[in-house]
């Protein structure tokens, strides 16, 4: 079986954002504490004891927390069922919570040579020491077998691909640590569990859907799907900020050449969005965005669901 974990499905900053008042912000704090979510990140399983994080968000610690499948081994000291972190980018809500995993746990990070770069570069992440986490490069279309600590396999088979996107924000109009080659800064990912054969895609952020992309989809049993904004100007109509979701490198929910309309009609059986920010209204389960979405078969997911393949 193929087990999978949501432990957050929210953008940087979460729902509720510490600073934000928008009126998703409001509802989570007051009448609608339902839909607090923390920031991306699922974790997934090919025997059920042996866990991989895709992502590492800042809120990893709260999310093993409230994760009893990710919990150590009672009567054990030291343990965790955390094998490794797979990264598909490397912004900060995808690599920060690789820092709340500095206590001398051995796991793997696998990630493309310019987000293993990225970390090289700054040296906070050199709490995790090369005895403890080793840092495994993986490459586009070349598919790889996460192994647990002891060596061993952990029976899944991951396939990286490229997707249109961007570098981290914090590195625009800076010198890439990793090269000015434009494949690696954001990935998709293939996981199958080798037994049964049973798969998922995980794209945790896409600024475009081309034909590519939905023939690589089609007739997937599950997608986990960027959701970043509803619209693509919607945090500038809302006076949040001053970017459009093209230019964060996340494609819009809604619209032509949104993801609704852009997957819809090749097959997919399941399909959940992650990493939704704050400023889209789809988090209100009244809104017209919302029932909008789930007409179109499209689900946002609460934390701590399981879904097994």
């Amino acid at each position: 079986m193929l087990r999978i974990v949501v432990l957050g499905a929210a953008a940087g900053g979460g729902v509720p954002q510490w600073n934000c008042g928008c009126a998703v912000c409001r509802a989570a704090r007051t009448d609608h504490p339902e839909i607090r979510n923390s920031q991306a990140s699922i974790a997934v399983s090919g025997d059920g004891i042996h866990w991989f994080l895709i992502n590492a968000s800042p809120d990893l610690r709260q999310q093993v927390t409230r994760a009893p499948q990710l919990h150590p081994r009672p009567g054990v000291l030291r343990h965790s069922p955390i094998a490794g972190v797979i990264l598909t980018n490397g912004e900060i809500d995808a690599v920060t919570g690789l820092l709340s995993m500095r206590e001398s746990s051995p796991f793997t990070i696998y990630a493309h040579a310019k987000v293993l770069a990225i970390l090289k570069s700054n040296s906070i992440f050199d709490v995790l020491k090369e005895e403890n986490v080793r840092r495994v490069s993986i490459d586009v279309d070349i598919p790889f077998m996460p192994q647990l600590p002891d060596g061993s396999p952990s029976g899944l088979e991951i396939t990286p691909f490229a997707v249109s996107g961007t570098s981290a924000w914090y590195l625009r109009g800076k010198e890439h640590p990793g090269g000015s080659a434009s494949t690696g800064d954001t990935l998709g990912l293939k996981i199958v569990h080798q037994a049964s054969g049973k798969y998922v895609y995980v794209i945790m952020a896409c600024a475009d859907v081309d034909e590519a992309l939905k023939t690589r989809l089609r007739d997937a049993p599950l997608v986990f799907f960027d959701g970043t904004v509803w619209r693509d100007d919607e945090m500038i109509r809302a006076g949040l900020g001053d970017k459009t979701g093209q230019s964060m490198g996340h494609i819009a929910m809604s619209g032509e050449s949104g993801a609704i309309k852009q997957l819809a009609d090749i097959g997919i059986g399941r399909k959940i969005f992650l990493h939704i920010n704050n400023s889209n209204p789809a988090w209100l389960h009244a809104s017209q965005e919302r029932q909008t979405l789930e007409r179109e078969g499209w689900e946002i997911p609460a934390e701590g669901m399981e879904i097994v393949l």
